[in-house]
């Protein structure tokens, strides 16, 4: 298991994806806005922070349904201005294009329906999602370590 926690700061929005609630995430240490990722619920071990957004938004955090339904009622200046800003973001260059080596594998996020990896990048504060299937090609000894880190080993006592 990775020594290396990660620490949720805040919530900044809420959505559903294939009929579970996500959370985009603001992580403590990490100050870039493209660093904010969307985690499904069961990855998150912050109840007070969760209860906190929840209750800013007015809804409670079993209901899910009806806080989503408040954020999709934004204004159309606010999808705009929305829209805009992520094409700023996305207009710069992104993983492997921007020709720096990979430090390590943060995290993992199934976003939709295929997995990509959180890579931090030597020489870089920024992190940047890439395709699962990117990484195994490119870097596979990375993806290898990432995975060893995590492997948990269960002996079965009953023999």
């Amino acid at each position: 298991m990775s020594d290396e926690e990660y620490e949720v700061q805040s919530i900044i929005e809420k959505r559903l994806r294939k009929g579970k609630v996500e959370y985009l995430v603001k992580w403590k240490g990490w100050d870039d806005p493209a660093d904010n990722t969307w985690e499904p619920v069961a990855n998150l071990e912050c109840p007070e922070i969760i209860e906190a957004y929840e209750k800013k938004l007015g809804g409670d955090k079993s209901s899910g349904g009806s806080s989503v339904k408040a954020e999709k009622r934004k204004s159309t200046t606010e999808s705009t201005d929305s829209a805009k800003k992520k094409a700023k973001v996305e207009s710069r260059p992104k993983g492997f294009s921007r020709g720096l080596q990979p430090e390590k594998i943060i995290g993992a996020t199934n976003d939709p329906g295929e997995l990509y990896f959180l890579i931090k990048w030597k020489g870089s504060d920024e992190a940047d999602l890439v395709p699962a299937k990117e990484a195994n090609v490119k870097i596979p000894q990375v993806v290898i370590k990432f995975y060893e880190e995590r492997l948990n080993w269960y002996e079965d006592d009953s023999k």
